[in-house]
């Protein structure tokens, strides 16, 4: 089997010949690549050369539009920061929707507009061109949580759960369009699974979540599958506390960041949904040795089970030792999905 056809098997419900690979790169493909990480964002051929060179080179089964959260905000006009070798930021000193009354007057961005969006769209064009059939291509989304933390400001948002919950609701509307807009044209593109990054929702508790952000949540899920895709969310952060939803949300992968355990997870999301994770990406996977990351990600599939997909908590830090990944590649080539 080829990657794409290890993890639309697993997908599927049947048993590849070994366990997908799916760790997610950005600042270490772009320095595979030689590439600066202010091209690597902005320029979607660098992005496409640095996947490709960095998943063929490791044997990962798929490659990523994903690069940054600053996209769709841009596109609505916040005021982002750009660095040479560093991820953009958004300024939240001067948060698009400081004053909450723009919103009113704030336009959905078309993703094939020119902009930031646009970028990655052609992004999954060049993808589906170059390794169409090969590698399973992933898009990338921002979550309602994430999203409205970007045009609001993350202070801002945690503040108006409580004393603005209406404009909560419209702010997540509004979002709830733009990432519909967004994934259908990465998967009129070539896109074959829209992964959904949420970071914010793993700072609120169960009540909050439950009431403002699964609903909305799981529109976005069901908005991705009407698109005749499939979804990967990703959560970075502690979520123990909202695992029951997020495996009612009926995403084909949840990841899950270090701190969090499979075991816990497995039990709480049911023995079908697909888990993707989850060792530490710093104190394992960059500062470990290959002998604790064969041992780390063993743990994590005895925890999780058949339905699993190996990667690390969240992003493949910079500077993480080459061996460490072969070792990781090691350890899915060897095994198929039922093996503990």
């Amino acid at each position: 089997m080829n990657g794409r056809e290890r993890i639309l098997t697993l997908l599927g419900g049947g048993e590849p010949d070994s366990l997908p690979l799916m760790p997610i790169t950005m600042m270490f493909a772009a320095d595979q690549a030689g590439v600066s990480y202010r091209k690597y964002v902005t320029d979607h051929r660098e992005l496409v050369r640095a996947q490709l060179l960095t998943a063929r080179k490791f044997d990962f089964d798929y490659v990523s539009c994903i690069s940054d959260p600053a996209r769709e905000a841009a596109d609505c006009g916040a005021a982002v920061r750009f660095f040479d070798d560093q991820p953009p930021a958004i300024d939240e000193t001067r948060a698009l929707l400081t004053d909450k009354s723009r919103l009113q007057g704030l336009g959905v961005p078309d993703p094939l507009g020119g902009g930031r969006m646009t970028d990655r769209v052609e992004a999954a064009a060049l993808f589906k061109r170059e390794a169409g059939g090969e590698k399973l291509i992933e898009g990338w989304i921002e979550g309602p949580c994430a999203e409205g933390a970007d045009l609001r400001g993350i202070n801002s948002l945690m503040m108006d759960f409580i004393d603005d919950p209406e404009f909560v609701r419209r702010l997540f509307d509004f979002v709830l369009e733009m990432e519909t807009r967004f994934a259908r044209a990465q998967v009129e593109a070539g896109a074959e699974i829209i992964g959904i990054g949420d970071a914010a929702s793993s700072l609120v508790g169960p009540q909050i979540y439950e009431e403002f952000v699964f609903p909305c949540q799981k529109r976005l899920v069901d908005a991705v599958h009407a698109l005749g895709s499939r979804a990967r969310l990703h959560i970075c952060g502690n979520t123990t506390a909202i695992l029951p939803w997020l495996g009612r949300l009926g995403c084909e992968i949840v990841d899950l960041d270090w701190m969090v355990s499979l075991e816990r997870a497995r039990a709480a999301t049911g023995p079908d949904q697909i888990l993707a994770g989850n060792i530490d990406p710093v104190a394992v996977l960059r500062r470990g040795t290959p002998e604790l990351v064969t041992a780390a990600i063993g743990d994590c599939h005895r925890q999780a089970g058949p339905r699993y997909i190996v990667a690390a908590g969240c992003e493949v830090p910079r500077g993480t030792p080459e061996a460490n990944l072969f070792s990781l590649r090691d350890y899915a080539r060897s095994r198929p999905p039922s093996f503990p």
